[in-house]
């Protein structure tokens, strides 16, 4: 999309009905150009923008950008303290840049947070999708003495982040083993953790998480957003309270690992003693019923040739009927 196209983009998002002559003389562009944005906005992002003759253009669900400012009015000292932030209008994916600027030197509590990904991602290579405006897609870099070895069940450890932002927010979310987090069954948001260090350390961490506000358009599985709780969130407040739990938690992680969050992360799981199918890449699935989690993060299943552990890697759970 054309800087154009995202500067006519603000001026709708505003709400209202926006003239194509006003717009063209507040970005010193033709009318054509604006006309070619708004065709750009329609195609490239799916995104419904009425036209009447008279009147002008209307977006017709209008939504907030994302704001330093005003995500820094919600963070706790902590947070404010802690972290960096960086926006931008598009990206292929947060955690590739971040993953880059870790690399470079950049400094623990660096977030990046895109209006749009042209290359977004999560666990296992899946692609994550979101319609522009429609939720938060954000990655936090962080550094641990430790080496990576001992950074197993961080992303559970985010999870209960995540739980604990969210249900202060109202939203009755639970978690599914590794790193979804659900609304009424339905996928409400998920994390992609990336790492680079030594085994023994230090170690480098990109926490990568995709979260829906409002209806993220059309995707490939069933999937719940905010609003669906009867939330009208800014994506603004959302962010600020994620950053303050996600903090939060870093610093109890790092001081304890992901035990001293194990029994929190318990309490939260969507199919505790419940029966569970692991899919895996490259042998048959396995049925049993989850236990719980040890003090690494892996899963405890029983299964028919007694417990077993699976840690976060090449599987997926789903509930078994």
């Amino acid at each position: 999309m054309s800087d154009h196209a995202f500067a006519v983009l603000r001026l709708l998002s505003a709400g209202g009905f926006q003239s194509g002559e006003g717009m063209a003389q507040q970005l010193s562009c033709s009318r054509t150009l604006v006309w070619q944005a708004v065709h750009a906005i329609e195609q490239d992002f799916g995104l419904t923008v009425f036209s009447v003759r008279g009147r002008g253009y209307q977006l017709a669900q209008p939504f907030d950008w994302l704001d330093v400012a005003q995500i820094r009015a919600g963070l706790s000292d902590a947070a404010g303290d802690s972290l960096t932030l960086a926006l931008v209008e598009r990206t292929d994916s947060t955690n590739t840049q971040l993953m880059t600027r870790a690399a470079a030197g950049a400094p623990q509590g660096l977030l990046l947070a895109a209006e749009a990904q042209s290359a977004g991602r999560g666990r296992l290579g899946r692609r994550w999708q979101m319609k522009l405006g429609a939720g938060l897609t954000f990655s936090l870099l962080w550094r641990f003495e430790r080496g990576l070895a001992a950074l197993a069940g961080l992303s559970l450890a985010v999870g209960v982040a995540m739980v604990r932002a969210l249900r202060k927010l109202g939203a009755p979310v639970m978690l599914k083993w590794p790193n979804d987090v659900l609304l009424d069954g339905k996928k409400l948001a998920g994390t992609l953790i990336e790492l680079s260090g030594d085994a023994q350390g230090p170690a480098a961490v990109v926490i990568g998480i995709g979260l829906n506000v409002a209806d993220p358009g059309e995707v490939d599985q069933p999937v719940a957003c905010l609003a669906d709780a009867g939330l009208q969130l800014s994506r603004n407040t959302v962010l600020a309270v994620l950053l303050n739990e996600l903090q939060q938690v870093l610093v109890e992680f790092e001081r304890g690992g992901f035990a001293v969050l194990r029994d929190e992360w318990s309490s939260y799981a969507a199919h505790h003693q419940a029966p569970v199918r692991l899919s895996f890449s490259h042998h048959a699935p396995v049925d049993g019923v989850a236990l719980g989690v040890d003090d690494s993060g892996a899963l405890r299943v029983q299964t028919p040739s007694g417990e077993q552990l699976f840690h976060v890697g090449e599987v997926s759970l789903r509930p078994r009927p």
